[in-house]
This record gives structure tokens, C-alpha cells and sequence, in this order.
């Protein structure tokens, strides 16, 4: 079953003053299905930010349509799009995006808060939710009291208690250690092995990896895919390189 469904979508950006068009997206078209695990990758300026931020409904797209959990983002009003986000999507970004003002524990409970769902609830979800990733003792903490895994744990909390039909990543280990994004990455696993769909963009190759699918993305348009099938992660990560490296040759990816 499709979770997402992207089809003929482009994004064309116009200066201020009418003078120059830039076409970020031309006529990107991929499905997820539920439970799929799909990294998003290419150069930097290739078009994985505008699709990231059109995914999330965070802008309109010029041409084309999402479907999200069967809904036409499209059509959905400003006025209820931030509610229709907060129930169907998670977030996880590179600069985690944690309120320094707010403990741990309240941060998590932020999406929980504004959909007005009760207190006793709220704790309901998140003590095992807290157990389960390992940040039961930072719950009274702030933000700038722990460490950057600690905190990219504390933001998957906050994308994954709402049970979203999707988590979107936006370089999730771009500001993490090497051993904090090998724990990120585990946990990012553990998700998807309970169901979990993902979609996550990333340059690292190591990141990227882990996942079930590839998609590469070429001057707005998805230039290549690559499925994991039987492969170990090393094996994976091969194959990933060498379609970077056509990327940046300018090959055709087949």
C-alpha cells in the first residue's frame, strides 16, 4: 500500500523582480509504500530540500500532486494543514529544532500539547516510548544540559509519539558524532524493522545505506533508484558510491 505518491511535480522559484525563474523540481514522480525505509540523495542544490519541504507541506508546488496517507496536499487549506501535519507527519532535522526553555520531557509532549490531547495520556505514550529510546533519565533535562545524540534521541521521540504515518529526516546525523549517528542510524533501524515508514534525506553514504531504497536526485528530476534487496549494508554502501560518482560525472545511472 502506498503511503506516499508523487506525481509530475515541479517547482519553478521566480526572483523578486520577475527576472530569473529557477525550475528546483521538474516532473519528480516516486511512490513509498507503508513500512518502507527511502533515503533521498544527490548534490547540494539538486532539488532534495524544495521535495523535502513540499513533502511536508511546508510550501506549494508549482505543478503536480502529493498524496499522503490517500490525501491531496493540494487541497488541503492553509488553516488545517498545520493539524493535518501534526497528525500523519514526524520531523527529525539536523539541528534537532528543541526548545531550550522547555525540559525534555515538555518538548516531547510539544505535538501532544497542541493537538489538545489530555495529560494522562500524554504520559501514557511517552514512558515507553522514553524506555524504549533510552532517554528516561534526561526527561527532567534541558536541552542544552545533554549531548548531541542525546538530543537527535530526544527529537525522534518527539517525531514518533504522535504515531505518524511518516517521518521525514532532514540530514539527521549532519551534526552528530560518529558514534551518535551510528546509534541514530540503529534506532532509525529498530523504527523501520517495527513498521515504521521513513523517508530521510541525507548526503552521507553511511546513512543512506541503512535504508531500503535510494532515490537520486539530478538537477530537480529522480535520475536513478537503487533497491536494497539482499544486500548487507557494506554491499549497499558500495553500490550507492558508485551511483554518486556517475552523479557526478554526469552518467546515466544504468
Amino acid at each position: 500500500m502506498h503511503i506516499l505518491e508523487v506525481t509530475g511535480l515541479k517547482k519553478v522559484y521566480t526572483t523578486r523582480f520577475g527576472g530569473n525563474r529557477v525550475e528546483a523540481l521538474r516532473d519528480v514522480r516516486f511512490t513509498v509504500d507503508s513500512g518502507e525505509f527511502v533515503a533521498v540523495m544527490g548534490e547540494s542544490g539538486s532539488g532534495k530540500t524544495t521535495l523535502l519541504h513540499l513533502l511536508a507541506g511546508l510550501d506549494r508546488p508549482t505543478a503536480g500532486r502529493i498524496l499522503l496517507d490517500g490525501n491531496d496536499l493540494s487541497t488541503i487549506k492553509d488553516a488545517a494543514l498545520a493539524a493535518f501535519r501534526r497528525e500523519r507527519l514526524g520531523f527529525v532535522f539536523q539541528d534537532f529544532n528543541l526548545l531550550d526553555t522547555l525540559t525534555v520531557e515538555d518538548n516531547v509532549y510539544l505535538p501532544l500539547v497542541l493537538a489538545g490531547t489530555a495529560r494522562r495520556e500524554q504520559r501514557a505514550l511517552l514512558e515507553p516510548l522514553a524506555k524504549r529510546l533510552g532517554i528516561s533519565d534526561l526527561l527532567q533535562k534541558y536541552p542544552y544540559e545533554i549531548s548531541g545524540g542525546q538530543k537527535q534521541r530526544v527529537a525522534v521521540a518527539r517525531a514518533v509519539i504522535t504515531g505518524p504515518k511518516l517521518i521525514l529526516a532532514d540530514e539527521p546525523t549532519g551534526a552528530l558524532d560518529s558514534r551518535a549517528s551510528d546509534e541514530l542510524l540503529r534506532l532509525f533501524a529498530e523504527l523501520h524493522a517495527q513498521g515504521q515508514t521513513i523517508l530521510m534525506v541525507t548526503h552521507s553514504i553511511k546513512a543512506a545505506s541503512t535504508a531500503s531504497r535510494v532515490l537520486f536526485i539530478r538537477d530537480g528530476a529522480v535520475f536513478h533508484q537503487l533497491y536494497r534487496g539482499g544486500d548487507t549494508n557494506e554491499q549497499f554502501y558500495q553500490k550507492i558510491s558508485e551511483t554518486l560518482t556517475l552523479l557526478a560525472t554526469g552518467g546515466d545511472g544504468r
